[in-house]
């Protein structure tokens, strides 16, 4: 029988909570730019305020996660790609499953309470984001902008979380660029599972525009967000540390679809995995850093 221990590990597994990588940097530079614009001490949010966002990004994601994973389980079962996921292949069991979305949900909410009284108000609307997006590609093909928009809350809800108000372009820049980049990234992603998604009565970009077109709607994607972060380098101040960083994800952006080709997406664990781990990663230090600079 598995340890308590254990059945954590296998549910942060299950999760692929190492992911969490793909949006907490995101949230951390949306802090950052809501603390210069409101002149917090070396435009960093306070102490509180980091924790209690790093507290409600993980219990938002470990939600959506594991409720997409519960949702999904019967499809997961069917498709050779997942079948070996936690819960069809009865690594863990639903109970399990269940009490963790229940504290994650919670967590999420104690963070939202614990930062002001409009991150609290608007955390219904993030939680029917979040986890509205398991449902979304059985009834339309543009599931993959639902997700999108799921992480792109994130830089925006880290502003109102510092500033308690939403009065800045700023934000819903960095949002815009979150939203087309996750988008695109997503459609490459289900490219692998276009068979079984057809067969299943499932609908994505994929399934409805094939393979190849699917690749270059994914690249326009990842253009039009790339257009909108050389929109919000011009917004907050141009400065050669940000001015790295763009070209820096435009390669990333770039190389990712090199990678890929309609008779061979053997390399797409490069693609989605290895690029886009770095590209908020990247944006939050150089974007970051030079509003962190500009503030001595």
């Amino acid at each position: 029988m598995q340890s308590f221990f254990d059945k954590l590990v296998t549910t942060l597994r299950m999760i692929k909570f190492e992911h969490t990588l793909f949006a907490l940097p995101f949230a951390f530079l949306g802090a950052i730019m809501a603390a210069a614009e409101v002149g917090q001490p070396l435009s960093l949010p306070t102490v509180e305020q980091t924790v209690w966002i790093t507290v409600a990004m993980f219990g938002a994601r470990s939600a959506a996660m594991t409720f997409n994973r519960i949702v999904d389980r019967n499809f997961d079962a069917e498709n050779p790609r997942t079948a070996d996921r936690e819960l069809p292949a009865g690594k863990l069991s639903m109970v399990f499953a269940w009490g963790f979305f229940i504290v994650s949900l919670s967590l999420f909410e104690i963070a939202a309470w614990s930062l002001n009284e409009l991150t609290l108000v608007l955390s219904p609307v993030a939680l029917a984001s979040i986890l509205g997006y398991s449902f979304a590609k059985r009834f339309t093909n543009f599931a993959h902008l639902i997700l999108g928009w799921g992480l792109a809350i994130s830089p925006t809800a880290a502003w109102i979380a510092v500033t308690g108000s939403l009065d800045s372009v700023q934000p819903i820049l960095l949002s815009m660029v979150v939203m087309m980049w996750t988008a695109g990234f997503d459609v490459l992603y289900a490219c692998q599972d276009f068979e079984f998604d057809r067969s299943a009565g499932l609908r994505s970009i994929p399934v409805r525009f094939g393979i190849r077109n699917s690749l270059k709607i994914a690249k326009l994607f990842h253009v039009q967000a790339y257009a909108v972060l050389i929109v919000l380098f011009s917004v907050i101040g141009p400065g050669w540390i940000s001015g790295a960083g763009v070209l820096a994800v435009g390669f990333l952006l770039g190389y990712q679809h090199m990678l890929l080709k309609p008779n061979d997406l053997s390399r797409m664990n490069a693609a989605f995995f290895t690029t886009n781990a770095f590209v908020s990663v990247i944006l939050l230090l150089t974007f970051g850093g030079e509003i962190l600079l500009k503030s001595f």
